[in-house]
This record gives C-alpha cells, sequence and structure tokens, in this order.
C-alpha cells in the first residue's frame, strides 16, 4: 500500500500565511500600493481564518498581485521572497518531519491554496518534489491575474488530490494517507484521509481534534 502523506503549507509547516507575507513583502518594496492592498490584505486574512471568505475571492485576491508581469520579471522577487521572508519561518521541526516521512519512503505532497509561482519554491526548499496549489493564468509568459481551473481550497483539495493521484495511477481510498493541517479550511480533507494531524491548530480544528480523537502537534518555533 502506497503511503501517501500531504502537508499543508501555511500556518501548518510554515509560521505564518504565503499569500499575506507576500502582499507585504511587496508593500514593503514599493511594488503594491500600500494604501490599496494593505487594509485588504488585512481583512482577507481574518476573513480565511473565521472561513467567512469565499474560495474564488480569496485565491483571486492574491493572485491578482502577479498581474501583468511575467514569470521572468517575477523570478528575481520570489527569490529574494523565499530567502528572506519564507525560509527563516521554515521552523526546524518542520524541516524534520518531512524529512522523516521522506527517509520512510512516503510519497510526500504539499497542498496549499496559495499559488503554484510562490511556493513552488518553498516546496522544493522542504526536498518535496510533488505540489498541489492554486493555478495562475497565464497568456504566454505572463500572468493575466486570473485563476486558472479549480482552487485549491476547501473541498478544492479533495478533487485536486483524487485527481492528481488518478494522474498517476492510485486511488486515495488504497492509499495509506496523512494530511497534516492546521486549518478548518481543511476540514474536507482533514475528514477524508485515513490519518488526520492537527497542526497548530486554530481553535475550531482543535475542539474537532480533541472529539475526533486526532493526534495533535506544534511546529512552531520555540523559545530560546
Amino acid at each position: 500500500m502506497t503511503r501517501l502523506t500531504i502537508f499543508d503549507l501555511d500556518h501548518t509547516l510554515l509560521d505564518g500565511d504565503s499569500d499575506v507575507l507576500w502582499c507585504e513583502f511587496l508593500m514593503q518594496r514599493g511594488l503594491l500600493d500600500r494604501a490599496e492592498f494593505g487594509a485588504r490584505n488585512t481583512q482577507m486574512e481574518r476573513a480565511y481564518r473565521d472561513g467567512t471568505v469565499g474560495v474564488a475571492e480569496f485565491c483571486s485576491f492574491f493572485i491578482a498581485t502577479l498581474a501583468l508581469k511575467s514569470r521572468a520579471q517575477w523570478e528575481p522577487w520570489r527569490r529574494a521572497f523565499l530567502a528572506e521572508v519564507i525560509a527563516p519561518r521554515l521552523p526546524a521541526a518542520a524541516h524534520a518531519l518531512v524529512r522523516q516521512h521522506l527517509d520512510a519512503g512516503d510519497l510526500v505532497v504539499m497542498s496549499t491554496a496559495t499559488n503554484r509561482f510562490i511556493t513552488e519554491l518553498t516546496a522544493r526548499h522542504l526536498g518535496i518534489a510533488h505540489l498541489i496549489a492554486t493555478e495562475c493564468e497565464q497568456a504566454g509568459d505572463t500572468f493575466t491575474g486570473c485563476l486558472a481551473g479549480t482552487p485549491n481550497m476547501r473541498e478544492g483539495k479533495v478533487a485536486r488530490l483524487q485527481a492528481w493521484a488518478a494522474e498517476r495511477g492510485l486511488q486515495l481510498a488504497d492509499c495509506d494517507t496523512t494530511f497534516y493541517s492546521d486549518s478548518m479550511n481543511d476540514l474536507p480533507l482533514l475528514s477524508v484521509v485515513k490519518h488526520a494531524v492537527a497542526v497548530n491548530p486554530d481553535v475550531r480544528l482543535a475542539a474537532i481534534a480533541a472529539e475526533r480523537g486526532w493526534p495533535v502537534l506544534n511546529l512552531r518555533p520555540q523559545p530560546a
């Protein structure tokens, strides 16, 4: 039986939210107007935590930050973002947990609502070869600022994982599946895997984990 291990990224492996941090990174460098994006960025983060934001609305807001620039134009910025913002927020415990599953021979996947362009370097940095993420529409090499396909969020995470597995000749029901996540937004996928693990869980997910007997992990950086 294939051991399939799935990791959420934001607030699970990463101490923070990639989308929110990306917006802040761009505002600090004058690439986004803080007057236009600052309050909206904060509002989106809060609505995501509360589970009140629409899937398309949430994903589209952050993908729009890429609009009208090419991958080549964004490349230096996303590399700086990884080095300066993301890598320091990936705790040693998160690296160790991923490595534990890789060394055990698991098929390891990162599944995130954040878009692929922002997160593929993060997956690579963690040694994860397989990434399921929200996709960005492109016209040639240029980002249009629009979604492409099904957003990888809530029920979309289940559908996208099933499609990804089917492309590899796998059925989720035939795999020994484990999913690590922090958020109630991931309850659809947590509810269909064989082993659900709550990581740094929000209040509502912590309550469900206690009710269902799911293990709870804390991967946050520990104070010195």
